[in-house]
């Protein structure tokens, strides 16, 4: 995960960044390395590789990511950690249930389409992430399915949503769908990001409706 590094002053009381963009040092090294891990993948990247696009030495690499492994996972884990935020707010909402279950449907393929190169090199190469990392990010992403789990079994409880079909068998269903996105969707298509995520939420609303 990047590392909080201190902000080095250049001496005209700016903090140090790219002259040419203004970008900060660690997004211009996340997005130098998506691009890098996308079109090579991540065993095929050198960090000299790495250093060079962005046009930094290693040491102000390592100065906020210790290993390439820590830029595969800051990928995605930003990622997941908007989806998180996203998530807490709808589900928080005051919004009837079947309407916040909806929009946080709506909101993981917004999200994951919004950002699908990240998704895509993540999928790709979570293997070769260290097993701690691994670990960390299984667990993050396990506390995003049971709030959004939470959210179904209020509604089963209630009699909103049908319940012989368990919640977990539900999200395992829905979120098998979503990162799948990255297997068909390009952004060339008439169907844009809204679209899809529209439509993802209306099937899953429409399957959890009991049967009459």
């Amino acid at each position: 995960m990047a590392r909080a590094g201190p902000r080095r002053s250049t001496g005209n009381g700016r903090s140090r960044t790219d002259a040419a963009t203004r970008d900060p040092v660690p997004e211009r090294l996340l997005r130098v390395a998506t691009k890098l891990f996308a079109d090579r993948g991540f065993e095929g990247t050198s960090v000299q590789e790495l250093v060079q696009a962005a046009g930094l030495t290693k040491g102000a690499m390592y100065h906020y990511f210790s290993s390439k492994d820590d830029l595969l996972y800051e990928i995605y884990a930003r990622v997941l950690r908007l989806q998180m935020e996203r998530l807490e707010s709808i589900a928080s909402s005051a919004a009837a249930l079947i309407e916040r279950v909806h929009a946080a449907a709506a909101d993981v393929v917004v999200t994951s389409i919004e950002n699908l190169d990240d998704t895509k090199i993540f999928w790709r190469s979570m293997h070769q992430l260290n097993p701690d990392k691994q670990k960390t990010v299984r667990a993050e992403r396990r506390r995003y399915h049971e709030r959004f789990r939470a959210m179904l079994q209020e509604g089963q409880e209630s009699g909103l949503f049908r319940d012989d079909v368990p919640a977990d068998l539900v999200i395992d269903f829905y979120f098998g769908a979503v990162h799948h996105l990255g297997m068909w969707y390009r952004q060339d298509k008439p169907l844009k990001a809204g679209d899809v995520g529209r439509y993802f939420a209306d099937l899953l609303i429409a399957s959890l409706r009991p049967e009459r």
